[in-house]
């Protein structure tokens, strides 16, 4: 049974289908293996997450690098670059990634915090 949020986004994907849904495609095509293979795109990916800290986005990408395989040591080499960019306030949200990929080896899905398009494609 579909929650009220996805009944919403594909009514209102089938209502607008050009513009709606296009950071879902656009994630399929930007974080698939290529030259760079997908866990180190979404690895990037959260490491700017911090750095704008964006507590969504960053449970978010921690969830999806989890999902490729990452390991602890190459998440905490990422969280490294994001806290030398972004100094004191860098540590505090590389803590709320650190959380959640903690949560995720429990085996458990990221909680604290909202969201972050979590839609699927229909």
């Amino acid at each position: 049974m579909k929650t009220e949020s996805e009944r919403l986004f594909g009514e209102l994907r089938r209502l607008s289908p050009k513009v709606t849904g296009g950071l879902l495609r656009m994630r399929q095509e930007a974080y698939r293996d290529g030259a760079v293979p997908a866990k180190y795109k979404l690895l990037a990916a959260l490491a700017l997450s911090v750095a704008i800290r964006c507590e969504a986005c960053i449970r978010a990408y921690v969830k999806m690098a989890y999902e490729k395989g990452i390991t602890q040591a190459e998440l905490i080499e990422f969280l490294e670059v994001a806290m030398t960019v972004q100094g004191c306030p860098g540590e505090e949200w590389a803590l709320k990634a650190y959380a959640a990929f903690q949560e995720c080896a429990q085996g458990a899905e990221p909680t604290a915090g909202r969201t972050c398009c979590t839609h699927q494609a229909p």
